[in-house]
């Protein structure tokens, strides 16, 4: 990737490159989110009102995948939807972790750590609850490698794509073949040339900015769903405690 792709802007001396621009994504997030907030009115305008707008959708979502339980990990749940948004990724495995650990420790909060345990091994037979505790601990160390080779997948491979067009239509490419000076180059290089470059600003950019969106609907989606499994246990644990008494 790194023989065809552009460097980065900037650098810092010593710093990796996507620590850098983690932390230039989490400055302007809690910049804007500052500004915002830093006059607040009853009746929002301009960034106030963007921002409430853009919370009020993940307050939406939240509400439909979760009920208004949910509600209080809306700070989590939108924090990750906004940094994924904005970030050209390669920290996915981190937001995957935050993600896997903030739902076991929201059901051990829920249940207790030994009935949030006791529910890996579902409702079967006691001969089968050990084959089920191990299937269901597979499945849930399965669901972080999911989330990091998604976001991975698709973020990269808009790269590699946009990376692999640009060098054919560099100085080594159609625009070198057009500045040959030949009449063919100048014609076929000329031509392909711009016919790459309408694709690419036509047709790839926008597509990569829906894949982003998708990508961090996904993510998030993913997380309330995780969340919500495990409040969900919580919630028929009580419902069984109640029962029995």
């Amino acid at each position: 990737m790194e023989a065809i792709e552009h460097p980065p802007i900037f650098r810092l001396p010593g710093i990796p490159d996507h620590v850098t621009y983690t932390w230039l994504v989490m400055i302007i997030l809690a910049g804007l989110t500052f500004v915002a907030s830093r006059h607040l009115q009853l009746v929002p305008r301009g960034l106030q009102n963007f921002l409430e707008v853009v919370l009020e959708q993940f307050q939406q979502m939240i509400d439909d995948v979760m009920g208004p339980e949910g509600r209080r990990y809306l700070p989590l749940i939108a924090t990750l939807g906004l940094f994924i948004l904005t970030s050209n990724l390669n920290t996915n495995a981190a937001c995957a972790l935050v993600v896997f650990i903030a739902y076991h420790w929201i059901g051990v909060r829920k249940q207790g750590l030994i009935p949030y345990l006791k529910h890996f091994a579902g409702p079967v037979p006691l001969a089968l609850k050990p084959l089920m505790f191990v299937i269901e601990i597979i499945s849930h160390l399965a669901r972080p490698l999911s989330l990091t080779l998604r976001l991975f997948g698709n973020m990269v491979g808009g790269h590699i794509l946009l990376a692999v067009i640009f060098l054919l239509m560099g100085l080594d490419g159609l625009i070198g073949w057009a500045l040959s000076g030949s009449v063919a180059g100048a014609i076929i290089g000329g031509i392909g040339g711009l016919v790459t470059i309408v694709f690419t600003v036509g047709f790839l950019y926008p597509l990569k900015i829906l894949v982003a969106f998708l990508q961090a609907f996904i993510f998030v989606m993913l997380t309330m769903l995780y969340i919500s499994g495990a409040i969900e246990e919580s919630e028929h644990h009580s419902e069984q405690h109640s029962g029995h008494h």
